[in-house]
C-alpha cells in the first residue's frame, strides 16, 4: 500500500503528466498540473474536487442514498484502512481514478484497494 504524505509544493522536479505518482522521501505524491505542484494524494484529490465545486457528498463510511446521487458526484468513502475518492459514473460508484485514469498507483493508495471488498 502507498503511504500518505501531507507535503505540498515539494521540490522533486516537474511531473510528466497530471496525476503522475512518485515516491518522494518515502511518501506518495501526485503531480497536480493546474498548479504545477507535487501534492499528497489527499491534497491532490481535494484540489481536483475543489476545481469542480468540491466533494459533492463529503466524507463518510456510508454511501449516499442512491436515488439522490447524480452523474459525476464525488464522495470520499471511509474504511478501516483509510479513504478513497469515489465518483458516480454510469449509474454506479467507481474509484475516481478508474474514471479519470490518473496514475495506477492511486488504486493502491489508502482504502482504494478495498472499496469493493
Amino acid at each position: 500500500m502507498i503511504s500518505t504524505a501531507s507535503a505540498t509544493a515539494i521540490t522533486a522536479g516537474t511531473g510528466d503528466y497530471h496525476g503522475q505518482v512518485i515516491i518522494h522521501s518515502g511518501e506518495a505524491v501526485a503531480w497536480y498540473k493546474p498548479t504545477e505542484q507535487w501534492l499528497s494524494i489527499d491534497d491532490f484529490w481535494q484540489h481536483w474536487a475543489d476545481s469542480r465545486g468540491g466533494i459533492t457528498w463529503g466524507r463518510n463510511k456510508d454511501y449516499p442514498p442512491y436515488d439522490q446521487v447524480k452523474e459525476q458526484d464525488t464522495f470520499l468513502v471511509e474504511l478501516d484502512g483509510g479513504t478513497c475518492l469515489m465518483e458516480f459514473w454510469h449509474s454506479r460508484w467507481r474509484r475516481a481514478n478508474d474514471v479519470r485514469r490518473w496514475d495506477d498507483s492511486f488504486n493502491d493508495y489508502s482504502a482504494c484497494p478495498h472499496v469493493f471488498d
